[in-house]
């Protein structure tokens, strides 16, 4: 069975061209492949490659994804809490827009 670099790690196109894709560990094809995007497994033939692996690029993501989430330091960046300041708040609102029924 051939290898590539051991950090070979991921989607690759098939080596042996009978699926889309196949998933390598440690530089080694694995059983799990893809091909329309639906993962299956079809253990690696015992054959030499057609050609060495190339890797699949990652799919696109939508620019809009993750426009709302935060980062895990944001609170680094963020005043402490403070309970004086955020009772003012609360009061003020209810003061402007009215206390909920």
């Amino acid at each position: 069975m051939q290898s590539a670099h051991a950090s070979t790690w991921g989607w690759y196109r098939d080596p042996y061209q009978e699926h889309e894709d196949r998933y390598f560990s440690e530089g080694k094809p694995t059983k799990l492949v893809r091909d329309s995007g639906r993962e299956s497994f079809d253990p690696a033939p015992d054959r030499p490659w057609a050609g060495p692996p190339v890797p699949v690029a990652p799919p696109a993501v939508p620019s809009s994804v993750g426009n709302g989430m935060r980062r895990a330091d944001d609170a680094e960046r963020e005043a402490p809490y403070d309970p004086h300041t955020a009772c003012e708040r609360a009061t003020s609102a209810m003061l402007r827009y009215g206390a909920a029924n």
